[in-house]
Order: structure tokens, then C-alpha cells, then sequence
């Protein structure tokens, strides 16, 4: 269904405007053009009308309140004062000022719900993914349907989750359902027409090199890739990371390191063929699918200038690589408890401690299953150097289960379980991978939010008690915050409309826009001189 509300002035204005691969690779200002800002995933704006000295002046603008949303997980695009929000199956677009809707679209077809994690823009069109992997493209000013094509069978296990990437006209999808027992891949779509390009698997088929550190299960190995990924647009390389094996947690059916599970790809975004990988967890079995953020900062490693990939693992280990080469530079310990490895050695590979495996009884393992960070967005901010992430102290019991493992049921080998918790923000060197500073966030360790960094020297976030967070980029101290009445569970964005700065987050079922306070200007009322009779 369509629903179609009248253009505001701000859409009709810029009618002919049509979004670049240069504007995207500008990264973000005015604008937010993807998920993460840039295709560098940082997550910063130059915006600094918001600041560390003038945040607590910081006040609601407006809040849009999704009809039937429960937890909303998406990053809104930003283009020319308009902010586009997916909620499962369907797109709002939204005036950035006042928060009044221009148009929905909601898919008359797909029925299932998921989350859905934001849009994409390019020329006029703005493109989502439904729960059933049908890519639909949308008139940017009207949301009227331009196309929808299928591009994955949801009776395979495969659903849609993750925002699409868009590189020099080519729409990069992934695939969900890793945890059901599917065969995970990424792929690129035409975004004229959406018809596909290429499509890279990335658990290997029978006889394809990797294929040799599987058993017979292969076929349904999982290696799901539902977090958007990166992209360097000087090396044309695509940056993605891959998700658990199956069954997640009964790795006696899968023997081997079931390549190329829990592991970074970089692929050519041309062809899709496969430059290098790196695998971060070789036969996981817990959970930790390398679904973080890989981050590309051009740095000095050890007194030696390099083009880096930075990715703080699940697993609790923080990696810097050679995004040229993939070769392994560094990693240090994320969090403080790791009890599953000593350390990872020369070679990038984890030093593992005996007696780690689920099994029947539980087995007490930290990180917890939901790792030691997660899907939530990370900065890096070129002004303090630094990289700011969500960290989460908590362990976990670990089971495996002697069930027969069936593919597409929903099925993981076994189950896992948490107690209490620790969300910890904390900025990263990366030249070092050691921690400037940390900020305790309150609340109990459910949180999924996210951050935003920005020239102004500020960090926007969440906590789990609701609170927008605004802390000091440079040392974490505390400035502002503003609670919203429900669970945060996306990552905040920020954009500018005529000269005035404004910042967004998702809510549980809404989205609020905040900005400067602005005194009321006193209107100056006429005289009326009433006269008796």
C-alpha cells in the first residue's frame, strides 16, 4: 500500500538533484547518504554547531511516532533536509524539521516481520529490503514504486535484515538466516533495474578450495553477512564481515576451521571475486559471528604509515589489519574478562584455553553469547584519533545438544544463555589498540545503540535506561542527556537544514530530532483601540 501526502517546498526545490557515488564518498555534512555516514563507516560529521561547550542547550525538535513499530533498528538517510526511515517492510520519509510525513510506502506482499536496519540513496531512488528479499526501489519525492526484485528464496533460510550499500551504481545486498542453516552471500545489484551482477558465497561448495575444513554439512554452513558492510573507493575493495557457522553450537558435525565463517572479506566491487580474508574465530561455537563494524582509518602502525581495517570482535579481541593485503598487524583485548583464549598469536590466529567447548551440563564462558560488542555503530573521529565503541562485560553458559541437527529449522546445536552485564563505551587508539578512556553506561547490558562523533567534540549514544547521551569526544566526561520514554535500539545520525544542526535517533516505535534551543522571538501584537458606544 501507498500513501502518497502533499510535496513540501524543501522536496519540490530539489527536483533535479540526483545523489552521486561522489557525493556518497564525500562522506557525511549537511547529509547523511548511508548507513554509516561514509563508505569508510566512521560514523563523524563535520558538523560542530553542536558542541562540548553549548550541549547542554541541546532540546527536542520534534518526534515522529512509527505506527506499530516495536523496535526499530534503522539509521535514517538524510538528503536535502528529508530523512528517510525504514521500519519492517516499509519506508517513511520524513521533513527533518519538523518531523511532518511526506509519504509512505509500505510492501503489499511480504508478511513477515524483522528488523530492518535503514535505506540506501542513489540518483532519485531510495532502495530497502524487505523480510522476503525482494530489492525495492522508490521515487525519493513521491515514494512511488519504481521496481522490486527478488533476489533470494525465503523458503531457503535466507531473510533480509541489513541496509543495501551502494557503490558506483551497483546496490551490495546480504543475506540473513545464518543461525536456521543456509548457505550465507553477498551480492550486487543493478540499481537501474536491479537485476543482479554477481553473487559471492561465502561458505564454499563442495570441492572449492575451503571446502576441505567442513564435514557434510556444508551445504547449509551458514556465514550469514546481515550487517551492512564498507568500502574504499581508491582500492575498489568491498570490506564485509561474515557470520557463525552451523550449528552454532555443536562443532563435532563440522570439523575444521568451516572457512569462511566469523571472517572479514574483502572483494573486488566489480566482480565480487575475493581479494583476501581473515578469520577472526576459526570453528566458533559460540555464537560470535564477526558481525561488527569493519572500520578503515589510514594510520601509523608500529612508526609505519598504513591503509587499516579496524574490527573489535565479538570474541573480545580488537583487531587491526592491512586492508591492502590482509595481513595481520595487532590485536589486544577488548573487554576485560576473556576466558576462552590467552591472546591471539603472530598470526592472527586465537591461543585457545582448554575445556571451552558447550557442552550438556553448560559450560561458563566470557564473552557472553552476545559477544563482546556487537552490530551497534562505532565512530571514529579524525579530530581525537580515536575509535568509539560499545563494549559489553558479560559471560554466559554454553550447551550443546545431541539433536540431530535439520537445516532451515531454526535449529542452532544447541543454546546459550547470559547473566547481568556491563555496557562499557570506550575509545580506542589505533595506533596502539589501547584504551584512551571509558564511559559505564547504566542499565542492565540489553542495549543495541550506537554513536555519532562529530567536529564539535561531542559523542552522541544511549544508554539502557533510555537516555540519549551526549559525552566529551576527547576525555568521555559526561554533558547531556535527554531521556525518551522507551528503549534506544539504533544508532544516532546528524544533519544540518539551514544552518542548523540537528541530531536523530530511532527509538522502540519512534524517531526524535533534537537541536540548539532557540529562544521564542516576541511578536509585536497591534494596538486595537476599542471605542464605547
Amino acid at each position: 500500500m501507498i500513501r502518497i501526502a502533499t510535496l513540501s517546498l524543501l522536496l519540490i526545490g530539489s527536483a533535479l538533484a540526483q545523489v552521486r557515488h561522489e557525493d556518497i564518498a564525500q562522506g557525511a555534512g549537511q547529509n547523511w547518504l548511508t548507513y554509516a555516514g561514509t563508505y569508510s563507516g566512521w560514523r563523524y560529521s563535520p558538523l560542530n554547531q553542536i558542541n562540548a561547550e553549548n550541549t547542554r542547550n541541546v532540546v527536542p525538535k520534534w518526534v515522529y511516532h512509527v505506527p506499530g513499530a516495536r523496535g526499530l533498528q534503522s539509521s535514517p538517510i538524510v538528503y536535502q533536509g528529508v530523512l528517510y526511515v525504514t521500519a519492517p517492510n516499509s519506508v517513511y520519509a520524513l521533513d527533518g524539521r519538523s518531523g511532518r510525513l511526506i509519504w509512505r510506502y509500505a510492501d503489499p506482499r511480504a508478511k513477515s516481520q524483522g528488523p530492518n536496519r535503514g535505506a540506501a540513496i542513489w540518483g532519485d531512488k531510495i532502495y530497502f529490503t524487505t523480510t522476503d528479499n525482494y530489492l525495492v526501489a522508490l521515487n525519493r519525492h513521491t515514494g512511488a514504486l519504481i521496481f522490486n526484485k527478488q533476489y533470494a528464496d525465503v523458503a531457503k533460510g535466507t531473510t533480509s535484515t541489513s541496509a543495501p550499500v551502494i557503490a558506483k551504481g551497483k546496490v551490495i545486498v546480504g543475506s540473513s538466516g545464518g543461525d536456521s542453516g543456509m548457505r550465507g552471500f553477498l551480492m550486487a545489484l543493478s540499481a537501474d533495474t536491479g537485476e543482479e551482477l554477481w553473487k559471492t558465497y561465502t561458505i564454499p561448495a563442495k570441492g572449492e578450495k575451503g571446502s576441505e575444513t567442513w564435514g557434510d554439512l556444508i551445504d547449509w554452513g551458514g556465514g550469514a553477512t546481515w550487517l551492512s558492510g564498507t568500502y574504499d573507493p581508491a582500492l575498489n575493495t568491498l570490506y564485509w564481515t561474515t557470520g557463525n557457522p552451523w550449528p552454532d553450537y555443536n562443532g563435532s558435525v563440522r570439523p575444521g576451521d568451516n572457512l569462511y565463517s566469523c571472517s572479514l572479506l574483502a572483494l573486488d566491487l566489480d566482480t565480487g571475486k575475493m581479494k583476501w580474508y581473515f578469520q577472526f574465530t576459526p570453528h566458533d561455537t559460540h555464537d560470535w559471528d564477526a558481525q561488527s563494524w569493519p572500520v578503515l582509518v589510514d594510520t601509523e602502525i608500529a612508526g609505519k604509515p598504513r591503509k587499516i581495517v579496524l574490527h573489535a570482535n565479538r570474541n573480545g579481541f580488537f583487531y587491526a589489519l592491512d586492508r591492502v593485503t590482509g595481513e595481520f598487524l595487532r590485536a589486544t583485548q577488548l573487554i576485560d574478562k576473556v576466558t576462552w583464549a590467552k591472546g591471539i598469536d603472530a598470526k592472527g590466529r586465537p591461543m585457545e584455553l582448554p575445556n571451552i567447548e558447550p557442552n550438556a551440563e553448560g559450560n561458563w564462558i566470557c564473552p557472553s553469547v552476545k559477544g563482546a560488542t556487537n552490530w551497534m555503530g562505532q565512530s571514529y573521529n579524525p579530530g581525537t584519533g580515536l575509535l568509539y565503541v560499545l563494549t559489553l562485560e558479560q559471560c554466559g553458559m554454553f550447551y550443546r545438544s545431541a539433536q540431530q541437527p535439520q537445516p532451515m529449522k531454526n535449529f542452532s546445536g544447541g543454546g546459550a544463555t547470559e547473566e547481568g552485564g556491563q555496557v562499557i563505551l570506550r575509545a580506542l587508539d589505533p595506533k596502539t589498540g589501547k584504551r584512551a578512556w571509558e564511559y559505564p553506561m547504566t542499565g542492565l547490558g540489553r542495549m543495541w545503540t550506537g554513536t555519532v562523533s562529530t567536529a564539535g567534540g561531542v559523542i552522541f549514544s544511549g544508554d539502557d535506561d533510555g537516555n540519549l547521551l551526549a559525552l566529551n569526544a576527547k576525555n568521555g566526561k559526561h554533558l547531556w542527556h535527554f531521556n525518551v520514554g522507551e528503549m534506544l535500539t539504533a544508532s544516532p545520525i546528524t544533519y544540518s537544514i539551514d544552518g542548523k544542526q540537528y541530531v536523530a535517533i530511532a527509538s522502540a516505535s519512534a524517531v526524535f530530532a533534537f537541536g540548539l534551543f532557540e529562544p521564542a522571538v516576541p511578536i509585536e501584537q497591534p494596538v486595537i483601540e476599542i471605542k464605547k458606544k
